[in-house]
């Protein structure tokens, strides 16, 4: 979100900034698996950094577009009221994007446990198997069930963070935006 902030300040921050946000997003995670491991390691970090890799491009273009998507009348009358910079960005900006910021918060979820599964399937070195080592162990053995098994827990997990946000969205953003109307 900070990263949004600061494009948002600065076009020309915008500009040099999203070109390589845009490629972060189109590099498959398989293609750089050695960079990343000679790195960061085997460890946890790697497997933070995919997660990262893989989720933050929808946080950072949806908290963008809301905080660039505020009406213009609305920055006149801030204008006319002499508010600063802060003062615009926490009582205007921020209060505006928020519907769009939690729409990237929901997508990113779903991308994070991605993220993570496919972090762990990589980079096994030193840490307790979780859901990705799990599945690949009974992949290997030609335990298919147990492997669907874990898939099906990869993405109740995914659909769990999801509606963890969107309930947080709900109670963020209130009845004030018709986004959290619709489904009340």
């Amino acid at each position: 979100m900070s990263l949004a902030v600061l494009m948002a300040r600065a076009v020309w921050l915008e500009r040099s900034i999203y070109p390589y946000l845009v490629a972060l997003q189109a590099t498959p995670v398989l293609a750089i698996v050695p960079i990343i491991y000679s790195i960061f390691g085997g460890g946890m970090e790697s497997r933070i950094y995919v997660c990262v890799m893989i989720s933050i491009f929808p946080i950072v273009t949806n908290t963008l577009f809301g905080l660039t998507s505020v009406d213009a009348a609305q920055h006149d009358l801030f204008t006319l009221r002499n508010a600063g910079s802060f003062t615009r960005l926490f009582k205007l900006q921020f209060p505006a994007a928020m519907p769009a910021i939690f729409t990237g918060f929901r997508i990113s979820a779903g991308l994070a446990v991605i993220g993570a599964i496919v972090g762990e399937q990589f980079f096994r070195q030193g840490q307790k198997p979780g859901i990705g080592i799990v599945m690949e162990q009974f992949r290997q053995k030609l335990r298919y069930p147990a492997m669907f098994g874990g898939l099906i827990i990869a993405a109740l997990l995914g659909i769990t963070v999801f509606f963890v946000f969107s309930r947080l969205a709900k109670l963020v953003v209130g009845h004030w935006h018709e986004s959290t109307r619709r489904g009340s």
